[in-house]
């Protein structure tokens, strides 16, 4: 098997044409590694989960994922069975006669992917030993204390250990691929370098581990890439070893790749080598078969939403819910990182500009960060029973539902159930309260949700849940009912946050610093007429992001019922860009950098890699040339204005001329015959 290091291109533009021939799978043996296989980490574990079905679809009995085992994990999450295999059962068969413990099975996620998972704890017995093997192999050392980095050790040494015998068996019939991702199964990599093994090896990072510390310590990362004493600096933070692992899986890859060109940016800067393909991370896309039902999903879910603001702003409740719009923002709780820092100070910029404007509309932001809590809040939790009681007395009574947000006002609330104080700003106790950073931004823009206030402020820090007494809602659900997620992050190396809301047809404004942002900034002409609004924080102060992103959503809140509804629209349909379906072309492209013959050629890419055409979305012909020209002065929301918004639209044609942009390799629904519902038709 030719092993090269191939050509570096990016993203989408550098593909081959569609027409391109399928991938020898019956020949080769495909191996995906992570620490995160049938273990719910962090977003790699989306990444491969998502992605598996797609994957077994192509190779069928000739893919396979190795993690480590956890019985919990195995338990629930895996059906015991034997390798179809028989090198891979001898293999398998040979670790076990030695000592060491290893678990087959099918994964029961979606494409039940075979899974090999190894137990970590029955081999540490091993470590003292695969420790000096390390050493004489690298020069690399790792403490006694860092259980996480001799965890990798200990797996990448059994991977290492599986793969001798695999390819003894094997004798290079069929050719075996191992794709590793990010440092802790890069260890496994480097040790079957160093042992020559005859196999093909990719590895992906997902962020690299200098940046990922460096952004969370508030440094100006971006603006000095190229300043960082690399080493010193890994080993201030007590991660040289770590970092050396990182470095040593990156330049021991044949091919090497990362999920944006932000991170290549920083790989190449941190890790001193440019990634050889940039492959985009994706999501499963289900289309429905009626059209705009997730336009139907949108309007249930905001009713639920609204439910629980009802009981939230008990007393308060003096502003038209038909009239307010729901923000969100969501992820880890990294206070900068996330850009929540960003996010709270333009929300006080656009709350002054809503008053100053005497806009009707109200804006409420919902923060779903998990921060450390001892119970729900006693306020939050009344004010949700209020509402069920007087849903109750309203319905038994009179059976008069639409009355119910008015008996909600201060004026009509029982004397016993009349709240004296402000809505509360969490919905939780916090520990550490004086402390934490929203509530003190909170404090310090003085967001206190009074009734001046035009924009309010809901902390929930912990995950939704459908059992929650307080916001019964999963996080798809939520996502659904509101009407823009806001993710102004400034350390970001891909960002499902915001792909999430572009699957459910949700607009969001991310970062030029985010993947994400990058992948949709370079591939959609207008992004914020596909409601992507993309806040440039890489080469603009950060004054005037915060003022960009300020604007971005009280242009958002100018926009009438209509103009939302149709901006949805085009939303939903960039779906079809993240589905892995698609992208699963571009993940295909590094499997067949390693079967191409080296470049006969030192140019800086080949003729037929450097065409763009059919991956770039251009302007909506709807949209006016100039963006002022389709918002209004002032927000309106009034059924009058709606129907007197006559900026042409034709949903059809629309979506016609998208669907031959993106030149997708599958088929899409057809548009069902028969009357098609308006967009007036739906909520807002």
């Amino acid at each position: 098997m030719p092993l090269t290091r191939s050509l570096s291109m990016g993203s989408l533009s550098g593909l081959p044409l569609w027409d391109q021939e399928e991938l020898p799978v019956e020949d080769l043996l495909l191996f995906e590694v992570a620490w995160e296989v049938t273990n719910k980490v962090g977003g790699i574990y989306t990444v491969i989960q998502t992605k598996a079905k797609v994957t077994v679809d192509e190779w069928g009995e000739n893919f396979f994922m190795i993690g480590p085992y956890y019985e919990h994990n195995f338990k629930t999450q895996v059906e015991q069975c034997d390798p179809p295999n028989a090198a891979i059962k001898a293999a398998l068969e040979s670790i076990k006669n030695n000592g060491c413990q290893v678990h087959f099975g099918r994964w029961l996620i979606e494409g039940t992917p075979y899974v090999i998972l190894f137990d970590i704890g029955a081999a540490a017995w091993n470590l003292d030993r695969w420790k000096g093997d390390l050493w004489n192999t690298c020069s690399i050392g790792l403490p006694y204390h860092d259980r996480e980095a001799n965890d990798s050790l200990i797996l990448g040494s059994l991977v290492a250990w599986f793969f001798k015998e695999l390819t003894d068996q094997l004798q290079d019939k069929p050719n075996v691929i191992a794709h590793f991702h990010e440092w802790q199964a890069g260890v496994g990599l480097v040790l079957i370098r160093s042992r020559k093994l005859p196999m093909a090896t990719v590895f992906t990072t997902h962020a690299t581990l200098l940046g990922r510390y460096l952004c969370a310590g508030n440094a100006d990362f971006y603006n000095n890439l190229d300043k960082f004493d690399i080493d010193r600096e890994a080993g201030e933070r007590q991660i040289y070893h770590r970092y050396c692992l990182e470095r040593a899986a990156v330049h021991c890859s044949h091919v090497f790749t990362t999920v944006s060109q932000i991170t290549a940016v920083e790989a190449d800067h941190m890790l001193h080598r440019q990634p050889d393909v940039v492959t985009p991370n994706g999501l499963n896309v289900k289309k429905f078969s009626a059209m705009h039902e997730f336009q139907n999903l949108h309007s249930m879910n905001k009713l639920k939403i609204q439910e629980f603001v009802r009981g939230h702003f008990y007393g308060h409740l003096d502003f038209n819910l038909e009239k307010t719009l729901f923000f969100f923002i969501a992820g880890r709780y990294e206070f900068s990182n996330k850009g929540a820092d960003v996010f709270l100070e333009a929300l006080s910029r656009l709350n002054y500009l809503l008053r100053v404007h005497k806009s009707d509309v109200t804006v409420v932001v919902f923060f779903i960060m998990p921060a450390k809590t001892n119970n729900f809040n006693v306020e939050s939790l009344k004010g949700q029973a209020v509402r069920k009681q007087l849903w109750c007395v309203v319905t038994r009574e009179n059976d008069l539902h639409s009355r119910i947000a008015p008996c909600s006002s201060a004026r009509s609330m029982p004397r016993a159930s009349a709240r004296h104080t402000l809505p509360p700003v969490t919905t939780h106790n916090m520990l550490d309260d004086s402390t934490d950073p929203i509530l003190s931004n909170v404090r310090r823009i003085g967001l206190f949700n009074s009734r001046s206030d035009r924009v309010k402020i809901v902390f929930h820090p912990e995950f939704l849940s459908s059992t929650s007494p307080l916001l019964p809602m999963d996080y798809e659900e939520f996502i659904r009912g509101c009407h823009l997620g806001v993710f102004p992050s400034y350390y970001e190396p891909w960002g499902y946050t915001p792909g999430e809301c572009t699957v459910m047809g949700i607009p969001s404004v991310t970062t030029n610093l985010s993947g994400f942002g990058c992948f949709m900034e370079e591939h959609i002409s207008d992004p914020s007429a596909y409601g992507i609004y993309i806040v440039d924080r890489r080469f603009r102060s950060a004054e005037d992001s915060c003022n960009q992103l300020t604007q971005f959503m009280f242009s958002f809140c100018q926009q009438s019922r209509r103009q939302r509804i149709i901006q949805r629209n085009r939303t939903e349909r960039l779906s079809d860009l993240l589905d892995w379906r698609y992208l699963a072309r571009v993940r295909r492209n590094h499997i067949q950098m390693l079967l191409a013959p080296p470049p006969v050629s030192t140019s800086t890419a080949p003729a037929h890699l450097t065409s763009h055409q059919g991956f770039r979305y251009p302007r909506p012909p709807s949209v006016p040339p100039s963006p002022s020209a389709s918002l209004h002065s002032t927000p309106h929301h009034s059924d009058t204005e709606d129907e007197d918004d006559h900026e042409p639209y034709d949903e059809d044609e629309e979506a016609e001329r998208d669907r031959l942009n993106i030149k997708a390799p599958f088929t899409l629904g057809a548009v069902p015959e028969g009357k098609k519902k308006q967009p007036s038709d739906y909520g807002n």
